[in-house]
């Protein structure tokens, strides 16, 4: 079941969605900016699966919108949740990281590789062909 808007009929799955510390770190880099797959992969050290499924699980909970921008899959947090639900995410997710140095590294990973995917919605351009991303499967 996708939660949207401000529906808490299952907070249940907004709950679960928080309570892994790898989706913590992903919103994480999704606060900073919209991210594709592959930025994750490489931000957070981790595999394409294991980012893929953890985002597709951030996404059923309704914390996550998706765009295609070719064969690419971009991420961003979703404004469809509300500015005060979305505000207490930002506030859990900077509570519960605020002492982990893996965070502050994962954000400056993320900084340091640049864009690896298609411009994103804000114009921000992508880095040179050869560090794009190959596309990913949904």
């Amino acid at each position: 079941m996708r939660i949207l808007d401000n529906d808490l009929e299952n907070p249940a799955e907004v709950m679960k969605a928080l309570a892994d510390v790898t989706r913590l770190r992903v919103l994480n880099l999704l606060i900073e900016r919209e991210c594709c797959v592959c930025e994750v992969v490489q931000a957070l050290g981790i595999s394409q699966t294991r980012a893929s499924r953890n985002l597709s699980q951030l996404y059923q909970a309704g914390l996550l919108e998706y765009r295609r921008d070719g064969p690419w899959t971009i991420y961003y947090l979703s404004p469809e949740t509300g500015a005060g639900y979305r505000k207490l995410v930002v506030e859990a997710v900077d509570l519960a990281l605020a002492d982990s140095d893996l965070a502050a590294a994962d954000r400056r990973r993320l900084r340091q590789n640049g864009r690896l995917c298609p411009p994103s919605s804000t114009g921000e351009p992508a880095e040179p062909a050869e560090a794009s991303c190959p596309p990913t499967v949904r």
